[in-house]
């Protein structure tokens, strides 16, 4: 077997963590000759009473080869924290996974990330700018790091594989699993331009104990976490914490203070988070050059084409309106209103957020 089915043995074993690995990495040289080693010889590297005699019990049960067909089994691959291909930041993070389970790829560029992270129930105005960060992030050649989850997160990883940019997925289960299970499609996507990674054995279900260690993995991946919107309880914060505890930046983006999803957000901004309204607020505090991409000019963007269009536009904003209230105000019947706001759709000038309601498109 090669090294990196014994990794994977002593992260399965009980009570060995990574400060007690490491004693045993640096004793004998090797994961092999670690696991292969005399009770004798494992108590004089510093594995002693119940830890030690679990661990041997362990050993002694351990189909490595099956553990690690496993892994293989989920189309994942192993790395160890002694691979080329572990992240760097990552490895800088107090107590780092010994092992990581990888669907997908991680590349260098990773290197260059950042994570966006909020709700899952996201509001409109949550999606947007979640919408708007990863896309223009992508653009800038960042990895959008982030959790799989409903909300925020869906919409960050969707935005930047929309705009040909890498995502990278942390789960809080197994990796031959996928949570939530309707994401599977999702998840897939990120596969192909990106990945999908856990510290979790196959088969671990997704219990809510995991997800504050899933979050300091999504941390410890970035350069910086962006909490896009967030209650007070969201686990957001949670990764918004441990991105401070890490040495990450901590960026939030300002709601509506009437809204109770921003809470989080204003009370990160207040203990010092930075406010952050576009995304060269992020590129300039991380110190990324902005890549030179032709702009069109004010003559050349797509305009409304009549009155109708232009009347129409004129009532949107960024809070949803709904169709009926489009019509009072604009004095025309519905039709013409639906029809308008189709059009307008397809130029990226209105987005529907809602049931028959409407806000300004996004850029």
């Amino acid at each position: 077997m090669n090294e990196a089915a014994y990794w994977l043995g002593f992260s399965l074993a009980p009570d060995i963590g990574v400060k007690r690995f490491t004693v045993l990495l640096n004793a004998f040289g090797s994961a092999s000759e670690a696991w292969g080693a005399s009770e004798k010889a494992l108590q004089e590297a510093g594995l002693e009473g119940a830890t030690l005699a679990r661990f041997t019990q362990f050993r002694a049960k351990c189909e490595l080869a099956v553990a690690y067909a496993k892994v293989e089994q989920f189309g994942a691959v192993l790395l160890t924290m002694q691979d080329e291909g572990y992240p760097s930041l990552l490895k800088e993070v107090p107590f780092p996974p010994m092992v990581l389970y990888v669907r997908g790829t991680l590349i260098e560029q990773d290197s260059l990330a950042l994570a966006i992270v909020g709700t899952r129930k996201a509001s409109p105005y949550g999606r947007d700018a979640a919408q708007y960060f990863a896309k223009h992030l992508a653009q800038n050649g960042v990895t959008v790091i982030s959790g799989l989850a409903h909300g925020i997160d869906a919409a960050a990883h969707r935005a930047a594989l929309e705009n040909n940019g890498r995502t990278i997925a942390v789960l809080g289960c197994g990796i031959d699993q996928v949570y939530p299970r309707d994401h599977s499609g999702l998840a897939s996507d990120i596969c192909k331009h990106g990945a999908v990674i856990s510290e979790f054995p196959v088969g671990t279900r997704p219990d809510a104990h995991n997800f504050p260690r899933r979050n300091r993995i999504i941390s410890g991946l970035s350069l910086g976490v962006l909490v896009v919107e967030a209650p007070e309880s969201s686990g957001a914060l949670i990764t918004a914490t441990t991105a401070a505890e890490q040495g990450r930046d901590v960026f939030a983006v300002p709601g509506n203070i009437f809204n109770p999803a921003s809470t989080g957000n204003h009370r990160l901004i207040q203990d010092g988070a930075k406010l952050v309204i576009k995304v060269d607020d992020i590129l300039s505090e991380l110190n990324i050059a902005q890549r030179d991409f032709q702009v069109k000019t004010t003559t050349e963007k797509i305009a409304p084409a009549n009155e109708t269009e232009s009347s129409i536009l004129s009532l949107l904003s960024t809070e949803p309106i709904h169709v009926d209230d489009l019509a009072r105000q604009a004095n025309m019947p519905i039709m013409i209103i639906s029809s308008t706001l189709t059009l307008l759709e397809l130029k990226g000038l209105a987005r529907m957020v809602g049931h028959m309601q409407y806000t300004l498109g996004v850029d």
